[in-house]
């Protein structure tokens, strides 16, 4: 039992060692000098200083990554329509087909509705968010 209490703290002590003495960055590294911008509210230029990340306000990503997903569920919500007149002018005088044609197209249109509404509230927030955190 004490071998392995000695192992452990000799391993740990090991482990932390290998990240000063085996990183070539550690002593390389050469502070930024933008990153104590005080205009700088998001840290922007000290990340693209030597990395690789991206440089673009996160605010802007994620307004972008909401509209790409509403964009694919107008899509979805637009091949539903087509899908359900396609349905109804192939029914042939079948209740129930077009029936259910109207049943799809009736949710499709609730489901563009919502969409659409969620766009503009997004769009309206982002809008908002963006002029309220910028400096003058």
């Amino acid at each position: 039992m004490k071998n392995k209490k000695i192992f452990s703290i000799l391993f740990l002590f090991l482990f932390s060692l290998s990240f000063t003495f085996f990183s070539p960055n550690v002593l390389a590294t050469v502070p930024n000098p933008g990153c104590d911008n005080p205009d700088d509210l998001l840290g922007l230029d000290c990340v693209g200083y030597n990395s690789q990340l991206s440089d673009q306000d996160p605010r802007i990503i994620i307004t972008n990554i909401i509209n790409v997903s509403l964009g694919l569920l107008g899509i979805v919500a637009t091949v539903l329509i087509i899908y359900a007149g396609f349905l109804w002018m192939t029914a042939g005088g079948d209740e129930n087909k077009a029936g259910t044609a109207r049943k799809i197209i009736f949710a499709a249109v609730i489901g563009l509705v919502i969409i659409l509404m969620a766009f503009a509230i997004t769009k309206y927030v982002a809008e908002n968010l963006y002029n309220a955190t910028i400096q003058q």
